[in-house]
């Protein structure tokens, strides 16, 4: 009976996250041609090609793409069997505080397979503007929090970099001699920050034209044609649109997702910092 390899499952999905062979081989730690011999192992247990041999780009075959969905849900499994044995028993509590971007994307599914593995454990989330985040945590009423900034801040146990974008509705155009309405957070805020900066620089006229203390909020403004916002790419809704150069806009800096741990982290907080670091690194494929 054939058996699929877990290993090769593993370079298989970090192939098609990062986009190159090169790439893949430094996330799993192999060379580039032992990725491409896993890859050829993976294709002789199939009896089938993953990627179509035809074009530049690595592009999944029917079959490649069928076995990516197994890929994902069996490693899942495993992580989360590995994750249950290595933390038998232990419960507790353990607070964790996320912005608003991550909310309604990956935050979700991320603390329902948590809780799978560790149901001993109760996780409290909050989720707030980025600098109430760090104060919690450094007051001691957040064991973990991600927060954005600009650089990576001294106090951080972790950090990575994303990148940032005009975010505005599908059908926005901007005439050379127009000024750009911002819908932002109030400051201060690293978005708020890069969007405004960046427009100075390329000598375009801006004006802060809707403001609010929720995301959510930004993103109806911005729906309505009352203005255009700047945050990562992760949390875009799907009836908004990155903003290409095409917009007549100026390129952006990259942000910084930082962690914060408390000083006096629990052992269940320990063990949700490191599936934190583990998620966020293959979801986002950040760059450290």
């Amino acid at each position: 009976m054939r058996t699929l390899d877990l290993v090769v499952l593993r370079t298989l999905i970090a192939v098609v996250e990062t986009g190159t062979l090169a790439a893949a081989a430094l996330r799993v730690g192999r060379s580039e041609s032992a990725v491409s011999l896993q890859l050829k192992k993976l294709e002789e247990t199939l009896d089938a090609s993953v990627f179509d041999r035809t074009s530049r780009k690595l592009v999944l075959t029917e079959t490649g793409a069928t076995v990516l969905g197994y890929a994902r849900r069996l490693l899942d499994l495993n992580d989360e069997a590995l994750q249950a044995a290595g933390a038998h028993g232990l419960d507790g509590e353990v607070s964790l505080g996320v912005p608003q971007d991550f909310a309604e994307t990956w935050l979700p599914t991320l603390i329902a397979r948590f809780r799978r593995s560790h149901p001993g454990i109760k996780v409290n989330v909050s989720v707030e503007r980025s600098t109430s985040l760090q104060e919690r945590v450094e007051r001691g009423e957040i064991d973990v929090a991600l927060v954005f900034a600009d650089k990576r801040p001294a106090s951080a146990t972790w950090s990575c970099k994303l990148p940032m974008a005009w975010i505005g509705r599908h059908d926005y155009a901007r005439k050379s001699s127009e000024t750009v309405s911002l819908a932002v957070f109030d400051p201060p805020c690293a978005f708020r920050n890069a969007a405004t900066t960046a427009l100075k620089r390329a000598r375009i006229k801006w004006s802060v034209a809707f403001t609010s203390p929720s995301l959510a909020g930004l993103w109806a403004a911005v729906d309505a044609g009352l203005g255009i916002s700047v945050r990562t790419p992760a949390g875009l809704p799907p009836h908004l649109s990155i903003l290409r150069e095409t917009a007549g806009l100026p390129k952006l800096p990259t942000v910084m997702l930082a962690m914060h741990t408390s000083a006096a982290l629990p052992p269940a907080g320990d063990l949700l910092r490191g599936v934190l670091i583990e998620s966020l690194t293959a979801s986002l494929g950040a760059s450290m």
